[in-house]
Order: C-alpha cells, then structure tokens, then sequence
C-alpha cells in the first residue's frame, strides 16, 4: 500500500472516529426552574373522649361522681412568638351550672374537677372563656422552640358537691347543663 493511501485510510478512520465520538456526547436544553411554595398553618384542635357524663345526685351528700372520666386531647402546631397554650373548663353563668329549668339551680362552686388524677376542684375561677367565677384552668403549658408541635392529653374526673349553701334542700328532679372544655394559645 502506498504511504499517500495510508494515511488517507488513516484520515478517514480519524474523521469516522471523531464523528461517531461527537454523536455520542450527551445534548442538554437548558435549566428551567420551578420556584416552590409550602406553608404549614397553625392550628389548634381539641377532641373529647366523650359527650356527655350523668350523675346520680343523693341530698346532702358530697359525693356525687359522674357516670365516666372525660379524655381532652389538645393538639398545636403553633408559629414562633406563640407563648402558651391553655386549657380551661367552664360554664356560661357560675349561679347555675346546672339547673332544672325550675329556678333550683347548682352553681358552679359545686362542680368539681380532678384533672390527671390530681386535686378535686371547684369550677369559681374566672378564665379566659365563660362566665365570671364559673371556670377552671386545667393546663398552661409553656411553648418553646421544642414544643410548637405537641399535643397534652387531660383526663378529668367529675363529681358535684351538694353539701354547701342551699344545696342540701335542693328538690328533686332533673338537672342540667353544658360544661365547655376549650383551649387558647396566646402570643
């Protein structure tokens, strides 16, 4: 073969090779962005175990346990500069808590609380809802960077107390009313 033929076979083989190389290269378009956007709101939800509780009231006695305990379960997920979250128990009117509809009444210092198998209490406070003298403050929980995403779970115990004033004449009949159980998260 001749010098001039080979390195024409050589050139050719060059110029087969680089364009094979070339086709096989990768050809990218360029980067279109995709701007994103999530937002995590605040929320604050509570949810009872149960609806309703019912007592079986003897005159004069100071024990007079509800039927059932009542499970409040508080759930947040708060934005930063939030400083609390309460949790309150209470009545629209401390005279009458329950009522027969008759004018006999069992005012709120006569419904009793034990919140986490804590101390039984009286309903007399004023909170941040209800009536005046007529709630309870079952939790004030102090929020940090730790707990803006928590939940608390209150187990109360009821029981009416009808030894105090006119309570021990109270006649007969049927009694009731609407305890509320609500939370706040302050700022």
């Amino acid at each position: 073969m001749k010098t001039g033929t080979c390195i024409r076979i050589v050139g050719l083989m060059l110029a087969l090779f680089v364009a094979i190389s070339a086709s096989a290269q990768a050809l990218n378009s360029g980067a279109q962005p995709i701007a994103l956007n999530a937002t995590l709101g605040e929320s604050l939800t509570l949810t009872l175990s149960a609806s309703t509780v019912n007592f079986t009231l003897a005159a004069g006695s100071a024990t007079n346990a509800g039927s059932t305990n009542i499970t409040a379960t508080t759930a947040w997920v708060l934005k930063p500069g939030r400083t609390a979250v309460g949790v309150y128990a209470y009545f629209a009117t401390a005279a009458s808590a329950l009522t027969d509809g008759a004018g006999d009444n069992i005012p709120s210092s006569a419904f009793y609380i034990a919140d986490n198998a804590g101390a039984s209490t009286a309903l007399t406070n004023t909170v941040a809802f209800g009536g005046a003298n007529a709630g309870l403050q079952l939790a004030n929980v102090a929020i940090t960077a730790a707990n803006r995403s928590a939940s608390r779970t209150d187990v109360m115990a009821y029981n009416i107390n009808l030894t105090g004033g006119a309570l021990p004449q109270l006649p007969a009949g049927t009694y009731t009313g609407t305890l509320n159980i609500q939370a706040q998260a302050t700022p």
